[in-house]
């Protein structure tokens, strides 16, 4: 069986669970000469990074036809080595590289008829928690706390995370006395029991001294992480945080590849490591991180908000540790998670099945990759 075809295709949609601005995927779709494809993800997140991304994979692309798609950790390997003059240290590469490794991983599945997470040694669990992950967006936080309470009331996610920062008119982040207020009425919304995760958003310059004040107020109300409290490269401000608090600190999502994780889990400032592997070189890059974590007994987290071809391939990263604490979902419905899979991913009562299909466990509908195509 040998490799036929690598397609990269980009789309742009609108996503409600950021106030529905657009966002930007790149998608890759790697086709064997019988006919079976796979499909990976980057998360590329702007235009001008999706469509060069968009590029790399097609000059890569040679790199991977003809190959036996068997060869997936050989293939992932003579990329990076190819990339080494725009990849040292991460960049665009990596999305490139992420892209086509899911899909090279989605593709071997399929044709060798074994779910992901057997391929990758089996699962430690079979389904995981699962809380809601949104971006605050409305202008009162009264209505913001509702919200997020009736996710755990109503639909039965076991906890939320709540970004600041984000687009729209919450405009939570900026005043201390609001932020901490937004956070009592959301523990009262979502009751004593569920998890409470408060991502800062890089859009807010927070400094130490805010960071600890904020931190140690959230405390009151059983904060179960801080999500990036200050920017990753301060690695002297997180030092400085750590000895006032007690809550999990979280950081990671903007590195790019091992090293960058090893560098950071060296650091000793943090307690749950967040990574997409649709940016940090794939499953197999993400594969990488695992093992550092489980080295350094520390947690991970897969940051899983685009579509549901990284869903899929976070939930099986997901399930063969026992390093990670819970899933995280985008509550409200959206295009990539929605429409892209002919049967989308939905929690019950609060916990999610990990895919057992061949593959990723997911069949793509290419009505919708053209819906949204971007051009």
């Amino acid at each position: 069986m040998r490799i036929r075809k690598v397609t990269p295709v980009s789309v742009a949609y609108p996503e409600p669970n950021d106030d529905s601005n657009t966002r930007y995927l790149t998608l890759c779709r790697i086709e064997a000469d019988d006919g079976t494809v796979g499909w990976g993800e980057s998360i590329t997140q702007f235009p001008e990074s999706t469509a060069a991304t968009e590029r790399l994979i097609e000059g890569l692309a040679p790199l991977v036809v003809g190959r036996d798609p068997r060869d997936n950790l050989d293939i992932w390997r003579r990329i990076k080595a190819h990339t080494w003059w725009y990849s040292y240290q991460g960049g665009i590469a990596c999305f490139a590289l992420s892209a086509i490794d899911i899909a090279l991983w989605d593709l071997k599945g399929k044709l060798l008829g074994l779910p992901l997470v057997q391929m990758l040694g089996g699962a430690h669990r079979d389904r995981l928690p699962v809380i809601a992950s949104t971006h605050a967006f409305l202008p009162s936080i009264e209505q913001e706390a509702a919200r997020h309470g009736a996710y755990v009331r109503e639909q039965g996610y076991q906890g939320v995370k709540v970004g600041f920062g984000k687009r729209g008119a919450a405009r939570l982040g900026y005043e201390a006395e609001r932020d901490i207020t937004f956070v009592r009425l959301l523990r009262e919304a979502v009751g004593p029991r569920a998890d409470i995760m408060i991502d800062r958003g890089q859009s807010l310059l927070w400094d130490v001294g805010h960071a600890i004040r904020l931190v140690n107020a959230f405390e009151e109300y059983n904060l179960r992480w801080i999500e990036e409290p200050l920017e990753p490269q301060d690695v002297e401000g997180f030092r400085k945080l750590r000895p006032h608090t007690k809550t999990l600190i979280a950081t990671g999502e903007r590195e790019w590849n091992s090293e960058g994780y090893r560098r950071l889990i060296a650091t000793g400032i943090v307690d749950v490591v967040g990574c997409d592997p649709g940016r940090a070189e794939g499953i197999t890059g993400f594969q990488k991180l695992i093992h550092l974590v489980e080295g350094a007994t520390v947690w991970y987290n897969a940051h899983a908000w685009s579509s549901a071809i990284i869903t899929a391939a976070s939930l099986a990263l997901s399930a063969i540790s026992d390093r990670c604490l819970v899933f995280e979902m985008k509550p409200l419905e959206n295009p990539m998670q929605d429409e892209l899979v002919t049967t989308p991913f939905k929690q019950r009562e609060g916990w999610i099945d990990v895919p057992m299909s061949p593959g990723l466990g997911i069949e793509v509908r290419d009505e919708v990759v053209e819906k949204y195509r971007f051009r």
